[in-house]
């Protein structure tokens, strides 16, 4: 699997939303190998999308049809500054990668000097699971410097808290060596309307 991240700040949510939707409608049935998406804003107008595709090759592909450069051209001109791209063809799923029913996402992003110690937690979905039922799936994609940005599916933001208590109050002591030092200095991103689209 190939993720594509993309971030920037909007505030025409409503805009692009409808814009993303358009894709879906008439670009997303002839995209070669594009699996889904996941999208939302931030409190503070962050737009992020986290694009699945069965490979990078997929993806670019995509890319470079004529009518993906004018949607893209278009997407652009409603987003208020800059917008970021990280590609990423290291992919780890957890419970199939997540749900399009989910009622709240987190997006972490951060960097680790070790993926393979959090692909390992990610692999061990009894554990988490166990510990986090109310997770319904998440995606791990990590960039070549160690860089990563970690999708987390929730039933909704209430139960997500909640399990975030209940953890930190029994998470085993190696658990938390882990989590600590993979999320030292991350970038947690709330998104409490996120949407879905997949193939």
């Amino acid at each position: 699997m190939f993720i594509q991240i993309i971030q920037g700040r909007c505030t025409r949510q409503d805009e692009l939303r409808a814009m993303a939707e358009r894709w879906r409608d008439e670009l997303g049935p002839s995209a070669d190998g594009w699996l889904g998406g996941t999208y939302g804003f931030t409190d503070d107008d962050l737009f992020v999308g986290v694009v699945r595709f069965e490979s990078r090759e997929a993806a670019m592909r995509n890319s470079a049809r004529p009518e993906q450069g004018v949607w893209a051209e278009r997407m652009m001109a409603l987003m208020d500054g800059p917008v970021e791209f990280h590609d990423c063809d290291d992919v780890t799923l957890m419970m199939g990668g997540g749900s399009d029913t989910a009622g709240f996402v987190q997006v972490i992003r951060g960097r680790v000097d070790e993926p393979e110690r959090l692909k390992a937690l990610m692999t061990d979905a009894d554990l988490l699971h166990q510990m986090r039922p109310e997770i319904l799936g998440a995606t791990l994609a990590v960039e070549d410097d160690g860089t990563f940005t970690e999708t987390v599916a929730f039933t909704d933001e209430e139960s997500a808290r909640q399990g975030e208590q209940v953890m930190a109050a029994q998470m085993p002591d190696d658990l938390r060596s882990t989590l600590e030092t993979a999320m030292a200095g991350a970038m947690f991103l709330d998104l409490r309307h996120p949407w879905f689209e997949s193939a």
